[in-house]
């Protein structure tokens, strides 16, 4: 049985949009496990505090996959989800309060709460996640307080005080049928234990320490259909970064891809649910929002190619035509609306534009020409002829493309000893502290071997005990929480093992691989991590770290069986 710190990962199921949380915030953590919603953004709806003799009480809080409990002075309360958007709490010699969490209640803020008329459920519409909450009594007796009172309020529902009760919460848009319970509770947790134990046999069938927290990191922050959200999608988190990024999806893609290719390929396929006529990707998805401010780097290619690899089966003819056409406009956008008239090479806006927010190599410009983005464009490229030729699709540009980018990369942004990025208004080389002007290792095979064996030693000079540091330790700019500026972080990091492994250079390949899975089952899968320390930092249940874990993890395990 899997069990976890509910304060580092969210208690939730596959589909669910809510979970059960104290962190309500960025950065930001309750005293008490909050339920949460993520439809319209992070809502914290309900405080959730234990009650003895009607007083609240100090808990012990444990989770597994499938029952989240609460444990003080000999009694109990438990939760465990019925089905994604149903609850069920039940508790003996501890009672519980339900708080709404306090908002300014006016006729458009806040949650309202009264009784339904037709069945006495206890029903709260908040504005903010624009859902109903509705609490059915199936055991013990439920006291409304404060109802629907205009102004700043206490409202709750107290539960208890400390005989057996047992309630259900389900989250919903305007109408359903009145709730009625078809399993008894210990049901509900087999059931969902059931859920989790197959899901997890698939995604990690290479055991090790942190597979079955990586397994269920992705599992808990996937959510059914909804919103902007077209098909099933895993949110980078279930805390407060609770989006879909355009490149943080592709490593979600291929964690799923050796066994749910269709899970796969939909991860994969979100962001280009909302292509715009230029070709340019969204910079997020969420639940009730699409941004387009940013973009995010070009490495879809690359992904589909390691996608494709690990699928059992060849995607079908259909599908690929049509990942080849949103690849195509894609990469156009690139190639026409972010290169300069008569220049090879294509460029960034802002660091956001390369997802490396605010890495030192745009300290001097953000309007840059990047040799990340220069290598991933050559990949894609790369990859949409395979495309093409596989299609039957003749006299395609992107290999004449491929070759203008390379030479260019190598040309204008070699400067013997480092890539570096370049203002596109002055020319001024960016710094060369950054590991993402080691990035271009991606090109593997096909990199000059002694531009191939700089990069290398580059990048072991980013290498820490944990794995390759985002900023040089030793540089002035370094910082160990610097985001981009330092710590480790999960993207970089299966990019660069994978490159350097391309290259020919095994050995040190599986250092860094064993170096990250090392530090995952160390630290969790946060954000990112203090490339000194290991500490995790930032968001502590991101699932791009799950997803890299599990297929570092499957290839090492992979590698290890052929070599015995």
């Amino acid at each position: 049985m899997l069990t976890f710190d509910v304060r580092e990962i969210p208690f939730a199921r596959r589909g669910s949009w809510f979970n059960l949380s104290p962190v309500i915030g960025v950065h930001e953590r309750a005293e008490h496990v909050h339920l949460v919603s993520h439809q319209t953004g992070l809502h914290p709806i309900l405080e959730l505090v234990p009650l003895h003799d009607g007083a609240p009480v100090e808990a012990l809080v444990t989770a597994t996959e499938a029952a989240l409990r609460w444990s003080a002075r000999g009694g109990t309360i438990e939760a465990a989800f019925e089905a994604p958007d149903v609850l069920r709490l039940r508790g003996s010699g501890l009672g519980m309060r339900l708080g709404v969490v306090p908002r300014t209640l006016t006729p458009f803020t806040g949650t309202y709460l009264f009784a339904d008329p037709v069945d006495g459920a206890i029903v709260l519409t908040s504005y903010e996640s624009g859902r109903r909450y509705r609490i059915t009594v199936l055991a013990g007796n439920a006291e409304v307080v404060g109802g629907g009172a205009l102004g700043v309020v206490d409202r709750a529902i107290a539960l208890g005080p400390d005989e057996p009760w047992q309630i259900a919460v389900e989250e919903f848009e305007t109408a359903r049928p009145p709730y009625r319970a078809t399993s008894g509770f210990d049901e509900v947790v087999r059931r969902s234990s059931a859920d989790f134990v197959d899901y997890r046999a698939a995604v990690a069938a290479a055991g090790s320490r942190g597979a079955d927290k990586a397994a269920y990191v992705l599992w808990s922050a996937t959510v059914r259909p909804a919103g902007f959200l077209r098909r099933e999608a895993v949110l980078m988190s279930k805390h407060w970064m609770d989006k879909v990024w355009s490149w943080d999806h592709c490593f979600n893609a291929l964690a799923l891809a050796a066994t749910d290719p269709g899970a796969a390929l939909d991860q994969f396929l979100l962001p280009f649910d909302h292509q715009e006529p230029s070709g340019a990707l969204p910079d997020s998805v969420a639940h009730s929002e699409v941004l387009y401010n940013f973009v995010k780097p070009p490495i879809h290619g690359w992904a589909l190619r390691k996608l494709r690899e690990r699928a059992p089966s060849p995607l079908a003819r259909e599908e690929l035509s049509v990942v080849y056409e949103r690849l195509a406009r894609w990469t156009e956008f690139w190639l026409v609306s972010r290169r300069v008239p008569g220049r090879a090479l294509p460029y960034y806006q802002h660091g956001n534009d390369s997802g490396w927010d605010n890495s030192t190599t745009f300290d001097r410009d953000r309007v840059v020409e990047s040799p990340d983005l220069a290598a991933f464009l050559v990949v894609q490229l790369d990859v949409l002829a395979e495309l093409a030729a596989e299609l039957g699709i003749a006299a395609t540009p992107w290999s004449a493309h491929a070759r203008q980018v390379e030479r260019a990369l190598v040309g204008e942004l070699w400067d013997g000893d480092h890539f570096v990025a370049r203002s596109v208004a002055t020319g001024e080389p960016s710094s060369t502290t950054s590991l993402i002007n080691a990035l271009p290792i991606v090109l593997g095979g096909r990199l000059d071997p002694e531009i191939a064996g700089r990069l290398v030693a580059t990048i072991q000079e980013h290498l820490t005990d944990w794995g390759p540091a985002t900023e040089l330790v030793s540089s002035a700019d370094y910082q160990s929480d610097g985001y981009w500026r330092g710590p480790i972080w999960a993207p970089s990091t299966f990019l660069i093992e994978d490159g350097v492994r391309r290259a020919g250079f095994g050995g040190l390949a599986d250092t860094i691989g064993a170096r990250f899975r090392a530090l995952c089952e160390r630290s969790g899968f946060a954000e990112n991590f203090d490339a000194v320390t290991g500490e995790g930092l930032r968001d502590r249940a991101y699932t791009w770290t799950a997803s890299a874990y599990l297929v570092l993890l499957a290839d090492h395990a992979a590698r290890e069986q052929v070599a015995r």
